[in-house]
């Protein structure tokens, strides 16, 4: 059967027609798409002005679908999701951009530093401490260092804060050595008492002017039988850092009685107490005189200066009242009214405690409480 050239000359122009018909439908499409992926975007970012979290995810989450290549709609999305605490959801999205073989490293960096805020916000501390690890070396580095300084803190590992503080000190981050100083100090209250010294005195280097390195040596010292370096020690400190003296006061006056050096530290006492009226100064001031009219005139002076509860209960303690049998009941309600003015109060946050605390139970800042007590602040 012969072929007919004519049928391939009808054929090519209605193929041409149709293919050209096609390539329109298709360009049709894609502008179609094209639009509705930045109308999507930018309602999603209307939504996120005006606070409404869920219609923007949902608007970002169709951005994606329109246009699943686009790096930035995935952050946006996934910081969405952590914020929401949806941190399930976070992960998976900044996962699936870990996976792509076409991202950039920097988007590659970025990712993985979103990826350990997901497990940071959740909660999950290994998995967060491993994608921090992951960092070193890129430009999120020293938030990375940071992030682990706070996982160890709350993890209580000061060896790896240590580690770590040492780290952010050596690249210029800003002065971490007093931080050291207390995970040091940290290490040695847990470590016994022949390994503690070394740390205390590495504490003592790294931060001289932070008072509690010289203050757990004098404790040391104290355990050791040791009161006459304890109170050198303490002595050292008050000459050093003055404003810590209200903390060490009373130590101060215990070491000094038991190593018979109550005049040296009595003098020093006085000295600050003439200079920064403190409670705690006028307590051990009145534990190292040795006529009890002598220490309770102290605290009548204290009253003439400045109005104190706390003082006046310590002084009406020695007084004898004209109805005797009412003088416990009054002492009594004196103490309990006064209680609440001799705790420490933290200057970042406001938890009170009735001790005084290198870092914060409440919001865990350090150094935040000051050496006073609440009535004198």
């Amino acid at each position: 059967m012969d072929f007919d050239l004519s049928w391939l000359l009808l054929g090519l122009p209605v193929v041409f027609v149709l293919g050209w018909v096609a390539s329109r439908l298709d360009l049709r499409q894609l502008r179609i798409e094209n639009r509705q992926a930045p109308k999507a975007y930018f309602r999603g970012l209307n939504y996120l002005l005006n606070e409404q979290q869920d219609q923007a995810i949902d608007a970002f989450i169709e951005a994606v679908q329109n246009d699943p290549d686009t790096s930035e709609l995935h952050f946006a999305l996934g910081n969405l999701f952590r914020r929401r605490g949806e941190y399930e959801r976070a992960v998976r999205v900044h996962e699936h951009l870990l996976s792509r073989g076409d991202l950039a490293r920097a988007d590659r960096d970025r990712a993985q530093h979103a990826l350990a805020l997901d497990f940071l916000k959740a909660g999950l501390l290994d998995r967060a401490e491993d994608a921090l690890r992951r960092l070193e070396g890129t430009a999120f580095e020293a938030q990375a260092r940071l992030a682990l300084l706070a996982i160890y803190e709350r993890s209580r590992d000061w060896a790896q804060a240590s580690e770590v503080a040492e780290r952010l000190e050596a690249s210029g981050e800003g002065s971490f050595r007093t931080r050291l100083a207390h995970y040091l100090c940290e290490q040695a209250a847990r470590a016994p008492d022949d390994q503690a010294e070394p740390l205390l005195r590495q504490a003592l280097s790294a931060a001289p002017q932070a008072p509690r390195a010289r203050m757990e040596m004098a404790a040391l010292q104290s355990r050791r039988g040791d009161a006459a370096a304890a109170t050198r020690t303490l002595l050292s400190l008050a000459h050093a850092v003055p404003t810590s003296i209200a903390l060490t006061a009373r130590k101060l006056a215990e070491a000094a009685t038991a190593s018979g050096q109550q005049d040296q530290a009595l003098q020093v006492l006085q000295a600050s107490y003439e200079l920064s009226p403190s409670l705690d100064v006028l307590d051990a001031i009145a534990a190292l005189e040795s006529d009890p009219a002598a220490a309770r005139e102290w605290y009548a002076n204290h009253l003439k200066r400045e109005p104190s509860l706390v003082a006046a209960t310590k002084w009406l303690a020695g007084e004898k009242l004209a109805s005797e049998d009412i003088h416990l009941h009054v002492q009594n309600a004196l103490e309990h009214a006064a209680r609440p003015l001799t705790r420490y109060r933290c200057a970042a946050c406001g938890f009170e405690a009735k001790q005084h605390f290198w870092q914060c139970p409440g919001c865990q800042a350090w150094d935040s409480y000051p050496p006073r007590r609440v009535e004198e602040l």
